[in-house]
C-alpha cells in the first residue's frame, strides 16, 4: 500500500519504518528540514533500539523516503497518517494546531479519495475537527471527493517500540460503523502484524480516542499508587519490594508498572494525564484520581533530593555527586519530564556539583542543561565517581545493575548510594559498608533493633 506519514517524530518514524519493513511504500513528511536531512543522510534524529538499522534497510530497498515536499507527500499516500506532536498548551490541554494544519494541507491538495488516520495522541472529538478542516478546504476548492477519518492510537513503549509495533498486543481502530472502505483499508494494512491471531479491535472513533488516554492514565496511576505505598512503607518499616511481589501475584493486579521509584516522566504520561484532566473538566465530570496522581508524581520527583539533603545538609556547596541515568527510562535518549532534571535542579540549586553519566542521553542533557555550569559529563559510570561524595541513581539502565561495589566504595568520599530505582538488594549493599537509601525499603534490621526486637 502507498502510505504517507506526516511527522517524523518518535511515533511517525517508528510507524513508517515498521510499515515499510512489511513491504509498504512509505513517504515520511516533516516540515523540519534539518530532521529530514539527517534521515536522508542515513541517520535518525532519535534513539530507539533497532530503528536506525530498520530505516537504513528499507531506505536502501526504496520502501521508505523522507521529504519536506507537502505536495508530493499528499499525492503519494492512499492512506495518510497524521503523526505530529500534540504538546500541552498553557492550560494543560493538547495543542492541536499541528494536527489541524496537517489536515488542512491534505484538504488543499488531495485529488483522489483518501483515508486519513489520526495516529497522534489527541483528545476526544479531534477526528470531528480533522474531518471539518479537510471538508472546509475541499469546499474552498469547490471539489467533492470522498475521504474517511480513522483513529488509530499508538501503544508503543520507548525502548521497545519496534517489538511493540511488529508484535502488537492489540490494534485499536476507531472508524464509522458504515465506513467499510476505511475498515477494509486498515484490515489490509495491519494484516501482516496479526498472522498468529486476531488483534484488531474496532470501535467508534470517540471510544478509540479515549482509549489511548485511559491506557496511559491507568499506567500512571499504578506508578503513583506504588510510589505512595513506598513512602508509607518507609514510615512503617515495611519493604515495598515485598509488597509489590505480594500484590503482583494476584492475577487481577499483575506485576507490570508496580515498581516504586522517583517518579514517571517522558513524552506521554505527564502530558496525557493533564490532557485527560482537562477533557474531564471541560465535560463537567472532573477526574479526582488523576488530580492526585499528578500531585503524587510531582512530589515523588523530589524524593531523592530530599534524602540527599537530609544526609548532607541544606547547603551542598563544595559537594559533588555522581549521577547515573539522565533519560526518563532506559533504552531511550528522551529527557522530557525526566526525574533527573528535578534532581539536578534541586542539588545544583543548593550549590552541589553533578558528574552525570548516561549511556545514550548525554547529548540531549548537554542541550537541555548547557547553561548549568555545575553539571559535567563522564565518559563512563565509574569515571563519574571520581572525587564524588555519593552516588545517585535515577535511571535503571542494565549496565548499572551489577556494578563493582568495591570500586564504587573506594572511589566515593562517603560510601553512600541514593537509589531512585531500587536496583540492589539492601542487605547485600549495606553489608559491604554502604549507606544505602532506596525508595520504600528501610533498613529493617536497624528498625527491629531500634524497636527492641531480637533476631535469631
Amino acid at each position: 500500500m502507498k502510505l504517507t506519514m506526516i511527522g517524523t517524530g518518535y511515533v511517525g518514524l517508528v510507524t513508517g519504518a515498521c510499515f515499510a519493513e512489511v513491504g509498504n511504500d512509505v513517504v515520511c513528511l516533516d516540515v523540519d528540514a534539518k530532521k529530514i536531512g539527517i534521515l536522508n543522510d542515513g541517520g535518525v534524529p532519535i534513539y530507539e533500539p533497532g530503528l536506525k538499522e530498520m530505516v537504513a534497510r528499507n531506505r536502501a530497498a526504496g520502501r521508505i523516503r523522507f521529504t519536506t515536499d507537502v505536495d508530493m507527500a499528499v499525492a503519494h499516500g492512499d492512506v495518510q497518517f497524521i503523526a505530529v506532536g500534540t504538546p500541552p498548551d498553557e492550560d494543560g490541554s493538547a495543542d492541536l494546531k499541528y494536527v489541524l494544519t496537517a489536515a488542512r494541507n491534505i484538504g488543499k491538495r488531495m485529488t483522489a479519495p483518501k483515508v486519513i488516520v489520526d495516529k497522534s495522541t489527541v483528545p476526544v472529538g479531534t477526528a470531528d475537527k480533522v474531518r471539518a478542516a479537510i471538508a472546509d478546504e475541499l469546499g474552498v476548492r469547490g471539489v467533492a471527493l470522498p475521504f474517511s477519518v480513522v483513529s488509530n492510537p499508538e501503544f508503543l513503549k520507548e525502548g521497545a517500540a519496534i517489538d511493540d509495533f511488529m508484535k502488537p498486543d492489540r490494534v485499536v481502530i476507531g472508524a464509522d460503523a458504515d465506513d467499510e472502505r476505511a475498515r477494509a483499508s486498515m484490515r489490509a494494512l495491519y494484516a501482516p502484524f496479526q498472522r498468529n491471531h486476531e488483534r484488531m479491535i474496532f470501535m467508534d472513533i470517540r471510544s478509540a480516542e479515549l482509549t489511548k488516554y485511559a491506557a496511559n492514565a491507568m499506567l500512571a496511576t499504578r506508578i503513583s499508587f506504588m510510589n505512595e505505598i513506598a513512602n508509607l512503607a518507609e514510615r512503617l518499616g515495611a519493604d515495598v519490594e515485598l509488597v509489590r511481589q505480594g500484590i503482583g501475584s494476584d492475577p487481577r493486579i499483575g506485576y507490570h508498572f508496580l515498581y516504586a521509584g522517583c517518579g514517571y516522566g517522558g513524552s506521554c504520561f505527564p502530558k496525557d494525564v493533564q490532557a485527560l484532566q482537562r477533557t474531564a473538566n471541560e465535560a463537567g465530570a472532573g477526574f479526582e484520581i488523576l488530580d492526585a496522581v499528578e500531585r503524587a508524581n510531582e512530589k515523588q520527583k523530589q524524593v531523592l533530593a530530599k534524602k540527599i539533603v537530609a544526609r548532607f545538609g541544606e547547603n551542598l556547596a563544595g559537594k559533588r555527586f555522581a549521577l547515573w541515568g539522565l533519560a526518563f527510562k532506559p533504552n531511550t535518549d528522551d529527557m522530557r519530564e525526566a526525574p533527573a532534571l528535578e534532581v539536578i535542579a534541586e542539588l545544583t540549586g543548593r550549590g552541589a556539583q553533578i558528574a552525570a553519566y548516561d549511556p545514550i542521553a548525554m547529548p540531549e542533557a548537554r542541550h537541555l542543561l548547557g547553561a548549568n555550569r555545575l553539571v559535567s559529563y563522564a565518559d563512563s559510570l565509574m569515571q563519574a565517581l571520581d572525587d564524588a561524595d555519593a552516588l545517585v541513581i535515577v535511571t535503571e539502565w542494565k549496565e548499572f545493575r551489577s556494578p563493582d561495589f568495591a570500586t564504587i566504595k573506594a572511589k566515593l568520599k562517603t560510601p553512600a548510594i541514593f537509589d531512585g530505582r531500587n536496583l540492589y538488594d539492601p542487605a547485600l549493599v549495606r553489608d559491604q559498608g554502604f549507606e544505602y537509601e532506596p525508595v520504600g525499603r528501610p533498613d529493617l534490621s536497624a528498625a527491629r533493633r531500634s524497636a527492641g526486637g531480637v533476631s535469631t
